[in-house]
């Protein structure tokens, strides 16, 4: 739950360059649609704290105060050879003056070595989905108490 109107909340996660001010793991991100706000199609490039990883994202689908869709194309990790249909689904509810931001994500384990990545990655996954989350909440609701 972040303490803000959904149109605040949704306007900060359009900004692709924000991601480093609320992922504690992303440093650096690389606009390589050239496009600083999400959109479909729209391609980044996240580098991961210690500079050896990256990972490259893609918003596939938008509904407007809604959802956003993001897809996992490549990284350096191999996660996307292996998972090679992760989605990430972004969920925003109105409720009065919060919103409720809810992050899903799907992949299918039909092989044995993603069934290995899921059994040893879905705890932190849920944990740097966690810490993500909280790192939006703090920086939405610190901006606007300075506001």
């Amino acid at each position: 739950m972040i303490h803000a109107p959904i149109e605040e909340v949704w306007a900060f996660g359009m900004d692709l360059t924000k991601i480093p001010e609320f992922h504690p793991r992303v440093v650096k991100v690389d606009l390589l649609s050239g496009k600083a706000a999400r959109e479909a199609g729209a391609a980044y490039r996240c580098h991961l704290a210690g500079g050896k990883y990256s990972c490259v994202e893609k918003d596939v689908e938008i509904v407007p105060m809604e959802k956003i869709v993001t897809v996992l194309p490549e990284d350096t990790l191999g996660v996307s050879k292996v998972l090679n249909d992760y989605v990430v689904e972004t969920t925003l509810h109105r409720l009065d003056d919060l919103t409720r931001v809810k992050i899903s994500h799907f992949y299918s384990t039909k092989t044995l070595k993603a069934k290995l990545v899921h059994l040893l990655a879905a705890r932190k996954i849920a944990r740097d989905t966690t810490a993500m989350l909280n790192g939006m909440k703090r920086a939405i609701e610190e901006a606007a108490r300075r506001a």
